[in-house]
């Protein structure tokens, strides 16, 4: 009798038998396409391999995925076969430029620009306000786009559903001060060049906001910005809104741009319907993605925020009412905006129980 060899597993046969799947990641070249390919590293995200793409301008560019070094190539629609989940860190045009293309490939998509929200079938999603919930959600074999839910949303209602716990709230107020990550890597350039240009008594650039917002704070960028940042703020209300859950407390929020590179803050306000207690409310927002500082040497700020997965919170008591309650808070928005991403796929997987190569 002759024996015959098996030829060799295909890639797709080996991902099918590994369990791993492909992944391609648009906008690499971004803030929040870093972030993604770092998460996805650092949770060990079970992906055969990881697609860098973006737009003309970051093609050859370098990047890393954990000890691997792979250059950005350009979206084409071939790029898209067989992939199996689709992250869009890119731009809202690009995004909505692309993302049919993705889906029509086969591929489940997390959109963390926010612009497929209104598409037909899409979630807005937050894992961690979804565990924190016990919400259970039904896998799709075909599920509409993902949409992450605003990294300054997700940090407000898991702070506020879980002061809620301690007994009624009456009122909620929060500011939000927005940094220049928020607007990309051209926000952060624009905040770099204007600091330079104020420091040496140079005309500003303000191609992104069109007002000075190094060494400021302001409320309302100018008419020719980039984006309203009034659209930021109604983005981040309705998305707490959609993850919070019924009956949570809805706070009243203003956001501010502030001039800093990196890094949600929050001045939070809670009037409680009875007296408040600082130890009480410490236990309560303790736990899982949330630390509570003490001391003025930790206490909550962007810069100690930064890669750090938890949202940083010190407590106060308010000197003129005593239902009366201060949160001062800090995270990393990027971080956050990325871990949701990465959760929201981790919890996609069930669609796809072999590893599925679309």
């Amino acid at each position: 009798m002759s024996s015959h060899s098996k030829p060799p597993m295909t890639h797709s046969e080996s991902a099918r038998v590994s369990n791993l799947y492909r992944v391609a990641l648009v906008g690499a070249a971004t803030l929040r396409g870093k972030e993604v390919a770092e998460v996805l590293n650092d949770r060990n995200f079970p992906s055969l391999d990881v697609k860098l793409l973006d737009d003309e301008e970051s093609l050859g560019q370098l990047e890393t995925m954990g000890d691997e070094v792979s250059f950005i190539q350009s979206l084409r629609p071939d790029q898209f076969e067989r992939v199996d989940f689709t992250f869009f860190a890119s731009d809202p045009e690009s995004t909505r430029k692309n993302w049919k293309v993705a889906r029509d490939g086969g591929s489940a998509i997390i959109d963390l620009s926010a612009s497929l929200e209104g598409e037909p079938g899409a979630s807005v999603r937050s894992p961690w306000m979804e565990r924190q919930l016990g919400l259970t959600l039904t896998p799709e074999l075909q599920p509409g786009p993902v949409v992450t839910a605003h990294p300054a949303a997700v940090a407000l209602a898991v702070l506020l559903t879980r002061a809620q716990k301690i007994g009624a709230i009456r009122h909620v107020t929060a500011s939000v001060f927005q940094p220049a990550s928020e607007q990309g890597q051209k926000g952060m350039d624009e905040l770099h060049e204007q600091t330079v240009n104020l420091l040496s008594f140079q005309q500003l650039p303000k191609n992104i906001y069109d007002a000075q917002v190094a060494f400021n704070l302001v409320g309302r960028y100018g008419d020719r910005a980039l984006s309203p940042l009034l659209s930021a703020q109604e983005t981040i209300s309705r998305h707490y809104r959609l993850i919070a859950g019924d009956g949570a407390p809805v706070p009243s929020v203003l956001l501010v741009q502030a001039p800093i590179f990196h890094g949600h803050a929050f001045s939070i306000h809670l009037e409680m319907a009875q007296r408040a207690d600082l130890d009480v409310f410490s236990q309560a927002l303790a736990g899982e993605h949330v630390s509570v500082t003490t001391s003025a040497e930790d206490s909550p700020s962007n810069v100690n925020a930064a890669g750090q997965p938890n949202i940083l919170v010190s407590l106060l008591p308010d000197a003129t009412q005593a239902s009366g309650i201060w949160l001062w808070a800090a995270t990393d928005n990027l971080r956050i905006a990325a871990s949701t991403a990465v959760e929201c796929a981790e919890t996609m997987t069930a669609t796809r129980p072999l590893g599925k190569i679309q």
